[in-house]
């Protein structure tokens, strides 16, 4: 049985490698260089707009529009998204990118996230125009609806857009299970564990020295089950009501928090923003027999980092994007743009200057200090400011960012369902996902995670395909909104690829609803 899970576990490394370093990161920024130049570079030239339709518009009564029961608000949409999306990727993920590629690989957590802007812009400006209303007249969208009706509809494209429709849908409902689901209720029992029962291996109820199951982790596991079925079997709304209030709350406790380690060694803040461009090309062999890190391998950690935090690319937050009240596609788009720059360029950048700033990593060599490795980084450098206190508040976070993330992907699982199997099955996967979470506090191997995120993968190549294929209707639906929008001329607007829906959006646009 051994051997079998050792060769399981070189095959899905295999698998892994090829889908995320020879082909994921080449199509994502590849995909979202196109994206960028097609739009006529949107995340700079219309910087002041998008900046004004999202956070500095927060406080319009459109972004908070709760009038239409089939539908969430935008602000709704996007916090649902932010639960998916600022999760362990964020606190974890930032801390193994760096231990792994350096101080450089944050550059390129920089870059991609530049480039996912405009990717996760096109998603949402696609799951916009493609959606269609279900038979509880609400909202369904997401790539394996332009997957099918968008690139099915190019010539000879009909059975490719079916197929990869269908292996993003089953690809989405496994990466749910996992990376949406598994994964971030065990990296809470983790850190919970560590934080408040340092004893707890004194209560292990089954399993070896290795592998303990101990009871505080079954406890918690069936707490955040029966929290978590409170909140998810309510489907959208309820989740979407828990996220609005959750996520900005979270988001702001850990920048502040983060802002003051980082004041506390405001000294060392020049040298480890210089040490994220210093090593962005490749750490050199220093004297005393460093070893160097590959370019490729800076590289790859800080992209594939960048891309498990934001997720842009993976086509996921279209899902529920796609149930906003927006009538203008570009109008939900400019809001991925925000998501992606919140979670990386400020969630993701706070962590990483903490890390930097903090002692855990020599800013000469870009190399771990002694005794530190990826998974106590953050806990560290908080704790080195506010002693035990400090682990306290990354356990929190992680929490917080964690439990939020599974509610967020209960959703894409639940509209993926949907797609393959009908609404009646959205209550039984809710069910079970809910179920799940109890399996993910005592899961003790890291083979499932590593599979999920294999199925992570799986989603972002067939929805790249659909996006690149689909750009020019991106390019167009965008010069549309600018022309009309921003320089007042009079074009007929460009809302859904559906004639009905194109008509009842157009109306609303006429009356100033968009």
């Amino acid at each position: 049985m051994e051997g079998f899970w050792a060769h399981l576990a070189a095959f899905n490394d295999a698998l892994n490698t090829f889908i995320w370093v020879k082909v994921g990161l080449a199509l994502l920024l590849g995909a979202g260089l196109l994206m960028t130049v097609a739009t006529g570079f949107f995340q700079i030239t219309h910087f002041r707009h998008w900046c004004e339709m999202t956070f500095l518009g927060l406080f319009r009564a459109d972004s908070h529009d709760k009038s239409d029961h089939r539908s969430v608000s935008q602000f709704q949409a996007l916090c649902t998204a932010l639960a998916a999306t600022i999760g362990t990727g964020n606190i974890a993920g930032v801390a193994a990118a760096i231990a792994i590629g350096g101080p450089g690989a944050v550059f390129w957590m920089w870059t991609a996230a530049f480039f996912g802007m405009m990717t996760n812009y096109s998603e949402n400006v696609l799951g916009i125009y493609y959606r269609r209303r279900n038979s509880e007249n609400e909202w369904s969208g997401g790539p394996m609806y332009y997957l099918r009706d968008g690139l099915g509809s190019h010539r000879g494209c009909r059975t490719v857009g079916r197929v990869l429709s269908v292996l993003f849908a089953l690809s989405a409902i496994l990466a749910s299970f996992g990376i949406g689901n598994m994964g971030q209720v065990n990296k809470i029992v983790k850190n919970v564990e560590s934080a408040f029962f340092a004893n707890a291996n004194s209560m292990v109820l089954w399993g070896g020295e290795s592998n303990p199951i101990t009871l505080v982790a079954l406890l918690i596991g069936v707490v955040l089950a029966v929290i978590g079925a409170l909140i998810i079997i309510g489907g959208l709304h309820r989740i979407a009501n828990v996220a609005e209030k959750v996520v900005p709350f979270m988001a702001v406790l850990y920048i502040v928090g983060a802002l003051v380690v980082c004041a506390c060694h405001i000294s060392q803040l020049p040298a480890a923003i210089l040490s994220i461009f210093k090593f962005a090309f490749g750490i050199k062999a220093v004297a005393g027999g460093a070893a160097g890190t590959a370019i490729a391998t800076v590289i790859t950690q800080g992209c594939k980092r960048g891309v498990f935090s934001n997720e842009a690319g993976l086509g996921s937050s279209v899902m529920v994007h796609s149930n906003s009240n927006a009538k203008e596609p570009v109008k939900q788009g400019v809001w991925g743009i925000f998501e992606v720059f919140a979670d990386t360029m400020v969630v993701c950048t706070m962590t990483a200057l903490v890390v930097l700033t903090s002692g855990a990593i020599d800013l000469q060599t870009g190399l771990m200090a002694p005794g530190t490795d990826d998974a106590t980084l953050v806990a560290k450098s908080f704790s080195g400011v506010f002693g035990v206190a400090g682990g306290w508040f990354v356990a929190i976070a992680m929490f917080l960012f964690a439990f939020t993330t599974v509610l967020g992907w209960s959703h894409y699982g639940s509209k993926v369902v949907e797609y393959l199997f009908g609404l009646k099955a959205v209550k039984a996967y809710r069910v079970f996902f809910c179920l799940l979470i109890v399996s993910g506090a005592l899961m003790t191997s890291s083979l499932a995670w590593d599979i999920s995120d294999t199925f992570n993968g799986l989603m972002l190549i067939p929805n790249l395909i659909g996006v690149i294929s689909l750009m020019p209707l991106v390019r167009r639906i965008t010069r549309n909104y600018v022309a009309r929008r921003l320089h007042g001329e009079a074009l007929p607007p460009l809302l859904s690829f559906d004639p009905d829906i194109q008509k009842e959006m157009a109306d609303a646009v006429e009356k100033g609803q968009f």
